[in-house]
């Protein structure tokens, strides 16, 4: 069978989906790359050592810490698009297989979701 025959069954709205995916994940890696390099050379312009320890969590301080152009905002909001990233997959996925009416599917991505929701719910309570 020659790739035009396998292409021309292909599911466009299937490849339409799975490029929006990956969109997602590669704008999200390049987002966090970027966050984590600005907070990492911030780091080394104020003279802090990577092993000397930061600030706990507080998402609170971020937006201060981003227009004050501390490192400090820079990284937590790097990280918090590391984590946030794969989740963004999920929702994309989710809000695809809706359209396409694959319930099933929808049902999976809503599955994951609660568990990363129900994790980050119980993670914050352990932390305070």
């Amino acid at each position: 069978m020659t790739r035009a025959v396998v292409d021309a069954g292909a599911d466009p709205s299937g490849t339409r989906l799975e490029q929006s995916i990956a969109r997602v994940l590669t704008s999200g890696s390049y987002a966090a790359i970027a966050l984590l390099a600005v907070g990492f050379a911030l780091m080394l312009a104020s003279g802090i050592g990577p092993l000397a320890g930061g600030p706990r969590f507080d998402p609170a301080a971020i937006p201060g810490d981003l227009l004050a152009l501390r490192p400090t905002g820079f990284l937590w909001l790097g990280l918090i698009v590391v984590v946030a990233t794969p989740a963004s997959r999920v929702l994309a996925a989710l809000i695809g297989y809706a359209r396409r009416g694959e319930r099933r599917m929808v049902t999976v991505a809503a599955l994951i979701l609660l568990v990363i929701a129900l994790s980050v719910v119980v993670a914050t309570r352990l932390e305070g």
